[in-house]
């Protein structure tokens, strides 16, 4: 059964930083392209980072570039986003997702969830 679990989630103070992870099992997730998303309550989902499965290329939503950086350990069959510089209009459920084709805004297997809680 495919399956993806993040965690790392929890609360920070703005300007902190904290690593999601999105581990896989029941498939391998260097043939997947990854992508994060997040939603934060009456808000409608969006697109974070995507890391390609073909050339490891990552792309990031204008909000987050320079402070979110997505990266892949294969070994760990595991994918990162490390957040910097956290700002409060970070506080949202972070989803993992994969898709077996490319970074797309509608992946085919999703994670549960983590919360992520920038507040002072």
């Amino acid at each position: 059964q495919l399956q993806l679990v993040e965690s790392g989630g929890g609360l920070v103070q703005p300007g902190g930083s904290l690593r999601l992870s999105c581990a896989a099992s029941g498939f391998t997730l260097d043939y997947y392209a990854i992508g994060w998303f997040r939603q934060a309550p009456g808000k409608e989902r969006e697109g974070v980072s995507c890391i390609s499965s073909s050339d490891g290329s990552t792309y990031y939503a204008d909000s987050v570039k320079g402070r979110f950086t997505i990266s892949r350990d294969n070994a760990k069959n595991t994918v990162y986003l490390q957040m910097n510089s956290l700002k409060p209009e970070d506080t949202a459920v972070y989803y993992c997702a994969a898709d077996p084709l490319f970074c797309s805004d509608h992946p085919g297997y999703w994670g549960q969830g983590t919360q992520v809680t920038v507040s002072s």
